[in-house]
C-alpha cells in the first residue's frame, strides 16, 4: 500500500501539513510526535522485558521446558479395547 508513495506524493503531503498547521506550529508538532514515539518505544520495550521475565520465571519453576517434553506414544488398539470394556 505505501510502496507506491513517491517523492512527489511526500512533498504534497508536507505542503498540506504546512498549510494546515502553519510554519510556527510545525516545530511544536515535531517535538510532540518525537516525545510520543519515544514513550511508545519505551513502553514496548518494558512490555517485552516483562514478558521475558515472566517466561524465565515459568521456566525456573521446575516444570520441564517444551523442548524437554517428549510426545506420548499411544496404541490405538489398546485405547479402543479399554474404552469397550469400560461401561461409562
Amino acid at each position: 500500500m505505501f510502496r507506491q508513495i513517491g517523492p512527489t506524493e511526500i512533498l504534497v503531503i508536507l505542503g498540506i501539513v504546512v498549510l494546515l498547521f502553519g510554519g510556527r506550529k510545525l516545530p511544536e508538532l515535531a517535538r510532540g510526535s518525537g516525545r510520543a514515539l519515544r514513550i511508545f518505544k519505551s513502553e514496548i520495550k518494558a512490555g517485552q522485558d516483562e514478558d521475558d521475565k515472566r517466561l524465565e520465571a515459568q521456566a525456573d519453576d521446575g516444570r520441564p521446558k517444551a523442548e524437554e517434553q517428549r510426545p506420548q506414544t499411544v496404541d490405538p488398539a489398546e485405547v479402543t479395547r479399554d474404552h469397550r470394556t469400560d461401561p461409562r
